[in-house]
């Protein structure tokens, strides 16, 4: 077999792949025996039927398909291989020339990665993000954790009020009628949570525990019920209790009672510490991403648009197994939602763009600097996951594989591409 590179031009690359008479005879005897026992002819046996007598009745190109396609994934991978080309798309296959005893030849026509450049890619200019960690931050963490540690108490002598916990009763009705899902009975609602449709909280505000209240409200256009988007609608709601939140003091006890500090102070200047570690990473990821982008500005390169579909593509399968994880699918999400596919798609666009020219320039970065891998690298990170899922780094790598293993390299090498241009950035 051969292989010659016909044209390369506006991120497509036309290859031809001649394969030998020989070679494609092996290739369609192979798909005779595969195929035979699908073929009927009288005076013979299922599965016995000569080669010779089936393509007498069906044509001799009648196994011509099959081998081609028993041959394309040999060929092609080689052909991209010789010929150095990266492809980002499926190829459109065409045979150009098939003969009976002589060479066959088959044209690929696919889109690649595309060329690309980029300069200055060290000491570019960026506002750097500071850690900083005011009181009123720390204020706001203990308020948090006193929030948390509040207990609910019953109300008998007022009537609701914002952030109050209500149990309601209520029937809802659209033109005198009931409709599907508008009744619920012992139903707990936080005043000001915006749980329930706009409008509905508020008019509870005032009344007490047993009072029934009628409340008008109407669905919002984009409610994800067609059928009650948009239309007014009465809940005959009736308050059945009353819980306001009964928040501790914030003192001494209070450190000894949710925390493992015998005064208020030591529990603060905890707080404070992990909130600087905190802020620490925060700003450090911030500046990184401040870097990554400002180099991205530099990148040059025309990119075809399939690859920022397929990263879309991507990101789609990726969000549908996390919804997995949780007990939901990607039909239920969307309907919940008010989405379809193509909106989701159209939402994903921009991070997809953002991550399809960070990683062309990472990747030319990484080629410029000569930067690799070193198996002392890659055996820590390793043992980094192994020590994460609790097993042995021999599990791991068996687990991984040939192709994950190129993964790990090439996260280690797109790291370090990183760390160089954040050492050499420039931060104001």
């Amino acid at each position: 077999m051969s292989f010659e590179l016909v044209s390369k031009e506006n991120n497509q690359a036309k290859i031809n792949m001649t394969v030998s008479p020989e070679e494609f005879e092996k290739a369609n005897q192979a798909a005779y025996l595969k195929n035979r026992g699908k073929f009927n002819i009288p005076g013979f046996r299922k599965g016995k039927v000569p080669r010779k007598i089936i393509e007498s009745q069906y044509g001799k190109g009648v196994f011509f398909e099959d081998a081609i396609n028993s041959i394309l994934p040999n060929i092609y991978p080689k052909a991209l291989d010789e010929l150095k080309l990266e492809p980002v798309d499926r190829p459109d296959i065409d045979i150009k020339e098939m003969e009976d005893g002589k060479d066959i030849v088959i044209e690929a026509l696919v889109t690649i990665k595309p060329e690309v450049s980029i300069a200055d890619y060290k000491g570019v200019e960026v506002e750097k993000t500071v850690a900083e960690v005011t009181d009123e931050m720390v204020d706001q963490e203990l308020e948090k954790s006193r929030d948390m540690n509040g207990r609910l108490v019953v109300i008998e002598d007022r009537g609701v009020q914002e952030k109050d916990t209500v149990t309601i009763d209520f029937d809802g009705s659209i033109d005198g009628a009931p409709f599907e899902g508008g009744k619920g009975e012992g139903y707990p609602l936080v005043i000001g949570s915006g749980q329930f449709i706009p409008g509905y909280e508020e008019q509870l505000i005032g009344a007490k525990s047993g009072d029934e209240v009628e409340v008008k409200v109407t669905f919002p256009e984009d409610y994800k019920a067609e059928e009650l988007a948009g239309k007014e609608a009465v809940f005959m709601t009736k308050i059945s209790e009353i819980k306001a939140k009964e928040l501790p003091d914030l003192d001494d006890e209070f450190a000894k009672d949710t925390s493992e500090f015998d005064t208020l102070e030591e529990l603060k200047n905890d707080m404070r510490a992990k909130l600087e570690e905190s802020a620490k990473k925060n700003a450090e990821s911030a500046n990184r991403d401040k870097v990554i982008d400002a180099v991205v500005e530099k990148l040059v390169a025309d990119i075809p648009e399939v690859m920022f579909e397929t990263e879309i593509d991507g990101m789609i399968r990726d969000f549908d197994q996390q919804l997995k994880y949780q007990g939901m699918s990607l039909d239920l999400y969307l309907q919940y939602t008010g989405q379809d596919i193509n909106s989701m798609k159209d939402q994903m666009k921009e991070e997809a763009e953002a991550r399809v020219k960070t990683s062309l320039a990472i990747e030319a970065i990484k080629t410029l600097e000569n930067i690799e891998a070193t198996e002392e690298e890659i055996e820590n990170e390793f043992e980094k996951i192994a020590e994460v899922q609790k097993k042995s780094v021999e599990e791991i790598k068996k687990a991984f594989g040939g192709e994950s293993l190129e993964y790990i390299k090439s996260t280690i090498e797109s790291r370090k591409v990183v760390d160089m241009l954040v050492e050499n950035a420039n931060f104001k």
